[in-house]
């Protein structure tokens, strides 16, 4: 017996807020959404398709966002693109500690969700 994989991760946003964050994840990160099963639309939220996972945008209140570490990481091919972009929508950049191999930052998504984006560095020959 064992975990295979990681089928998907989920976020929560407010409730009520869907358009705004289809907005943001759908048009200003470009991930596609994909069907949500018929008897999960009554509660609210979306799905999106990130590679060959699922991140599940769910709606609930009463959550404090902006005060945690949780956060989801997507792996990116070009971060100085993706600073720009965010720059555009008036996203503030928050640096990462280093970590060796890749370079990142952080951002707060609309909601507060901590986001962080990360890039493999080819090593120097």
């Amino acid at each position: 017996m064992k975990i295979l994989d990681l089928h998907h991760a989920q976020i929560t946003i407010p409730k009520g807020e869907e358009e705004k964050a289809r907005f943001f994840y759908c048009h200003v990160l470009g991930l596609p959404e994909i069907e949500k099963p018929d008897s999960l639309k009554p509660r609210g939220g979306f799905w999106l398709q990130v590679g060959s996972k699922e991140v599940h945008v769910g709606t609930e209140d009463g959550v404090d966002r902006h005060g945690t570490k949780a956060h989801l990481a997507y792996l990116v091919d070009n971060l100085d693109a993706w600073r720009n972009k965010l720059a555009e929508h008036d996203i503030k950049i928050l640096e990462s500690v280093p970590i060796p191999g890749y370079d990142r930052f952080e951002f707060r998504d609309p909601f507060g969700n901590r986001v962080e984006l990360i890039q493999k560095i080819t090593p120097a020959l």
